[in-house]
């Protein structure tokens, strides 16, 4: 069996500052379609793309629902792109491991810039999990792009908040740009709490094959 490597558009432009690949089973959500202003061609797009789902939902009420959910995501990829996010793809996996009934997993990974104070990179991978809240399995790493840090945190949305609550793993890899002014911050949030270790894999491989230079650049 042969493996594809599907290569995005963007693997070419060198403002993009980090490359990455992302596994099978993740689906890239377009932030710049998705939270495009009401009045412009990508938003007309994107009205037009959703209209046939929208209008196969029979059910008035449910088709509400739906809307009422669409925008809602719409307020949390608005929400993490505020904080820097310039990457979020949708993780669906079957749980496959043997005794499990087979249903379906769900994670989200975005990829996000953090500025930060000048200092070796080192010194900041470490400083990123030290100051971090409630990290726990702190690991340090030295990764083909410089030194990293890995943590994570379980938490549990507030009351006020309307969400399930669901406790959420949120799965941290921290690595420090060259000119050490930045980070990218890689995350996995998962409601599988007892696949950990299973999503940890999944992001240090991630953060394994990340880079801050083009792996096209001699091509």
């Amino acid at each position: 069996m042969t493996s594809r490597v599907l290569i995005a558009d963007s693997v070419k432009d060198p403002s993009s500052g980090i490359w990455f690949a992302v596994p099978g089973g993740f689906t890239e959500l377009p932030l710049d379609i998705l939270l495009a202003p009401p009045a412009s061609a990508q938003a007309n797009r994107l009205r037009e793309a959703l209209a046939p789902l929208v209008e196969a939902v029979p059910d008035g009420v449910t088709r509400q629902q739906f809307v009422a959910q669409l925008a809602s995501s719409q307020q949390l990829l608005r929400a993490l792109r505020e904080v820097g996010t310039v990457h979020c793809s949708l993780g669906v996996h079957r749980d496959d491991v043997e005794g499990r009934s087979g249903r379906i997993l769900h994670s989200l990974f975005t990829v996000s810039w953090r500025d930060i104070a000048w200092s070796p990179r080192g010194v900041s991978a470490a400083r990123a999990v030290a100051t971090a809240e409630q990290h726990s399995h702190i690991q340090y790493l030295d990764l083909p792009s410089g030194p990293a840090s890995m943590g994570e945190t379980v938490r549990t949305p507030a009351p006020e908040s309307g969400l399930p609550p669901t406790p959420l793993l949120q799965i941290y890899a921290y690595l420090p740009h060259p000119d050490c002014k930045r980070m990218a911050v890689l995350m996995m949030s998962t409601p599988e709490v007892e696949r950990r270790e299973q999503y940890r894999e999944i992001l240090q491989r991630i953060a394994e094959l990340t880079s801050f230079e083009s792996p096209l650049a001699d091509a």
